[in-house]
């Protein structure tokens, strides 16, 4: 197997090829990022690789192939190589940041750019061989950018909510500014209450994602937000174990603990998106009054004498493995489920 290291840019795609992952040999070059430059790219992955394990390109597309391209997640900017590369025929794997920053101190790379990058790419591909990504669906990718509007207007109005609230205070504002402020929240809260209708349909209009959104409402605890983000996350990424899914929002507990000198606090990882966190907090401090499961986690954990806020983060966890649970087995939720 050979391994392409894809650092990713806005404008380019600096490519590092791993041929001989014992010698560390290897071939760089830079392509632009857009449909040229992959069309380039493949076309120089055959050249390089002129053997029979790599079929010739056919206009843009590789048959049966020994490349595994690997790419960090950039925002937005990585999204059209990835998927291009993917019908191309190539495996493509995305590496976590801070994984792949913390493999790269403990191979010793310290310095950083976008050749560096793109050779530890390579080696962290041939050393740990990821599992390769699967593209989501266009609804699940629709779904995923109403969301992400839906969160910047949430946090635009928060903003607007916040400069009206100093006006109150400021001395003689002017009612120019403050109609301002009045028309701008007008016009986000109608832009915000369009796009929830919006998501509401593309949801129902889906099957898939209609009948998701049923089980992940079916929790005691999980609300039509908590449900859609979770749909969506669970249709664009492929987790193996509910403890996977905990681990990619940042909810498993990291111990911080060595001989009899080091006693740190036991606390989450907190390694992934925030928003899911916080997003999570208040489902559990509901759930864990309504729900058996998490209630029987978080009342364990408190009898214990740990924190409430560590039981909390338990709870949180384990509203989590619920949603993971209903989507794996395509039940819906019931009280009498036997859990760990």
């Amino acid at each position: 197997m050979n391994y392409l290291g894809i650092d990713v840019s806005k404008a380019k795609l600096d490519c590092a090829l791993l041929r001989e992952a014992s010698s560390g040999k290897r071939l760089d070059k830079t392509f632009s990022n857009d449909a040229a430059g992959v069309k380039a790219l493949l076309v120089w992955l055959e050249s390089k690789l002129n053997d029979t394990a790599l079929a010739k390109v056919v206009d843009g597309k590789l048959g049966k192939t020994s490349v595994h391209a690997l790419m960090e997640p950039t925002g937005v900017y990585h999204e059209r190589a990835a998927l291009w590369l993917f019908e191309a025929g190539l495996a493509v794997s995305l590496v976590n940041p801070a994984r792949l920053r913390s493999y790269a101190s403990a191979i010793g790379v310290v310095s950083k750019n976008d050749r560096i990058d793109s050779a530890v790419l390579a080696r962290y591909g041939a050393a740990e061989k990821p599992e390769p990504w699967q593209p989501p669906t266009l609804a699940a990718q629709t779904l995923n950018a109403l969301l992400a509007r839906r969160e910047a207007l949430c946090q635009d109005i928060t903003r607007e909510q916040n400069r009206r609230e100093k006006t109150h205070f400021a001395l003689n504002t002017p009612v120019t500014v403050a109609n301002s402020i009045a028309q701008t929240l007008e016009f986000l809260e109608r832009q915000l209450a369009a796009l929830e209708a919006e998501i509401d349909q593309h949801i129902d209009r889906d099957p898939t994602l209609k009948h998701n959104d049923e089980l992940l409402r079916s929790i005691k605890g999980v609300g039509p937000r908590v449900a859609q983000r979770m749909n969506a996350l669970m249709s664009s990424h492929r987790f193996k174990s509910a403890e996977a899914l905990a681990a990619y929002i940042g909810l498993t507990p990291c111990e911080r603990q060595s001989g009899s000198s080091v006693r740190g606090k036991t606390r989450i990882s907190k390694k992934g998106p925030a928003h899911l966190r916080h997003l999570l907090f208040m489902p559990a401090v509901v759930a864990k009054t309504h729900n058996p499961h998490v209630r029987a986690i978080y009342e364990r954990l408190i009898a214990r004498g740990k924190p409430k806020m560590s039981a909390l983060g338990a709870a949180m966890r384990k509203l989590v493995h619920l949603c993971f649970g209903v989507l794996h087995t395509g039940k819906p939720y019931s009280t009498d489920w036997k859990t760990t």
